[in-house]
C-alpha cells in the first residue's frame, strides 16, 4: 500500500501555480487545499457533515493536544481519529513542534526534545521526535508531521509589523514568551537561535522518519524551518528535501511577520523543495497569504481563522471581514453575504428544506445575547468561504485569469503583484 499519492492535473504558465489531487487511504482531496483545524478531535461548534457541507475534504488535527486528552492510546482502542471523531476522510495531524512556540512560557526546548508543562493537569510531558511518531503513529492519521523546532520569528527589539491584526496581540504575547525562554545569561542572539532551530529540526527529521512505525500507510512530512533568514531557509530546506519522504512543509511563518515577510520567505522557499511532492505552507491563514502561497507552488494549507474568528462574531466575505456585533447590524436584514451559498446565508441550497436565510440582525442578536448559535453560523460561513476561494483558485490556475479572480475576491489583492489576464 501506498502511503500517499501526488498527481499534478494542471500548472499554470505565468506562475508556480499547479493543481492535483492527493490520494490516502481515507480518500481523496484537491489540491491547492485549505485544511479547516480540528484541534481536539472536533472542528469547534460544527458537526462533521457539516463541515464536508462546506467543501472541506481534509482536516487538521493537534498531536500535542489530543496525547493530553484524551490520550493516544484511548483514540487507537477506539479505532483511531478517523472513527474516534466521525470523519471518514484524510486527516493531518501536526507534530506537536509548533506548541514548544506557541505554549513558550510553559515549557523548555533542548537537543533532544522539549519538556511542556501539562495544560490539563500541570504535569510535565516530554515531546521528542520518538514520541511524536509513537503518538501519531497509535491516532492513525493519513499524514503526519515530523517533530520540528519552531523559533520566534523576529528578534523582540525590532518592532513586530502586524499583517493579522485580529491575532495581533497573541502573537506579540507568544513572541515575547518564547524569546524569554530563549533567552540564557549571555543574552539572546536571534541569528544563532534561528540556526540552532535549523539544526535540531534537520537532525529531528531523520529520528522521526527511524521511529516512523507505519510508513506504509501514513505519510511523513518535513518541515522547513529559518525564520525571515532566506539563506538559513536555503540550508534547510536542502537537508529536508535531500531526506526521501512522502511531502514537504514550510514552517515557522505567519508568527509575528507582516504579509510581505511572509510572502518573501515562501516565494523563496517553496521552489526549493521537490516539485513532485506536495508542499504544505503551514497555519496560514488570510485569503492573500494564500493566494500569494499558491502563486509560489503550494498545495495544502491550514489556519484556526475560519472557526476563531466566527466564534468571535468576523464574518470574511470577499470584501474583507463583517464584524456582526456592530450596532449598525441591528436592522439589516441581509444575509452575512449576498450571493453566498453556505448555510447561514442560504440554508435553503444545503438540504434544510425552505427556510429563510439568517439575516445579520438576527445572527447579531445571537451573539448580544450569548446563543450558542450565532458562533456556529458564523463559523460555517467562514468556512465555505475558505473553500469557495481556494475553489475559484484551483479553476483559474492555468486559465491565466489571475486578474478576474482579484476581481471577484478583491479581500486577497493588497500587496499582490498579479499578471495575466
Amino acid at each position: 500500500m501506498t502511503a500517499l499519492k501526488f498527481e499534478i492535473s494542471r500548472t499554470d504558465g505565468g506562475s508556480a501555480a499547479r493543481r492535483g489531487r492527493i490520494h490516502t487511504p481515507h480518500g481523496s482531496f484537491d489540491t491547492p487545499a485549505f485544511m479547516p483545524v480540528g484541534t481536539r478531535g472536533s472542528v469547534k461548534g460544527i458537526l462533521p457533515h457539516l463541515v464536508r457541507l462546506t467543501g472541506a475534504q481534509i482536516l487538521l488535527n493537534n498531536t500535542f493536544h489530543l496525547m493530553l486528552r484524551p490520550g493516544e492510546e484511548t483514540i487507537r482502542q477506539l479505532g483511531g481519529v478517523h472513527r474516534f471523531m466521525n470523519w471518514d476522510g484524510p486527516i493531518l495531524t501536526d507534530s506537536g513542534g509548533y506548541q514548544a512556540y506557541s505554549l513558550a512560557a510553559n515549557n523548555a526546548v533542548d537537543d533532544d526534545g522539549v519538556t511542556f508543562k501539562s495544560i490539563v493537569d500541570g504535569s510535565l510531558v516530554r515531546l521528542g521526535p520518538e514520541r511524536a511518531m509513537q503518538v501519531q503513529n497509535a491516532l492513525g492519521p493519513d499524514i503526519m508531521m515530523a517533530f520540528d523546532d519552531c523559533p520566534p520569528s523576529a528578534e523582540p527589539r525590532k518592532p513586530q509589523g502586524q499583517a493579522n491584526d485580529e491575532d495581533g496581540q497573541e502573537v506579540d504575547a507568544r513572541l515575547s514568551a518564547a524569546v524569554r525562554r530563549d533567552t540564557g545569561k549571555k543574552g539572546y542572539d536571534h541569528a544563532a537561535r534561528l540556526q540552532v532551530a535549523n539544526e535540531r529540526t534537520v537532525r529531528w527529521l531523520e529520528r522521526c522518519k527511524q521511529a516512523h512505525a507505519r510508513p506504509s500507510d501514513q505519510a511523513l512530512f518535513g518541515i522547513v524551518q529559518g525564520g525571515t533568514d532566506l539563506d538559513l531557509r536555503s540550508w534547510c530546506a536542502a537537508q529536508v528535501a535531500n531526506i526521501d519522504l512522502p511531502g514537504y512543509a514550510i514552517g515557522g511563518v505567519a508568527v509575528g511577520e507582516p504579509f510581505e515577510q511572509i510572502a518573501r520567505v515562501v516565494k523563496h522557499t517553496a521552489p526549493l523543495l521537490p516539485a513532485d511532492n506536495p508542499r504544505y505552507l503551514m497555519g496560514v491563514g488570510y485569503e492573500r497569504d494564500l493566494l500569494a502561497a499558491v502563486l509560489a507552488g503550494v498545495d495544502m494549507f491550514d489556519c484556526v481563522l475560519p472557526t476563531r474568528n466566527g466564534r468571535n462574531a468576523n464574518a470574511f466575505t470577499r470584501v474583507g471581514q463583517v464584524r456582526l456585533r456592530n450596532a449598525k447590524f441591528a436592522l439589516d436584514p441581509q444575509p452575512i453575504e449576498p450571493g453566498c451559498d453556505c448555510p447561514a446565508c442560504l440554508p435553503s441550497a444545503n438540504g434544510f428544506g425552505e427556510c429563510g436565510l439568517f439575516s445579520r440582525a438576527y445572527i447579531r442578536h445571537l451573539f448580544m445575547a450569548g446563543e450558542m448559535l450565532g458562533p456556529v453560523l458564523v463559523s460555517l460561513h467562514n468556512l465555505r468561504h475558505f473553500q469557495r476561494f481556494m475553489a475559484d483558485v484551483r479553476e483559474t490556475i492555468g486559465s491565466g485569469g489571475w486578474r478576474g479572480l482579484i476581481e471577484r475576491w478583491p479581500v486577497a489583492a493588497p500587496g499582490l503583484d498579479i499578471h495575466g489576464s
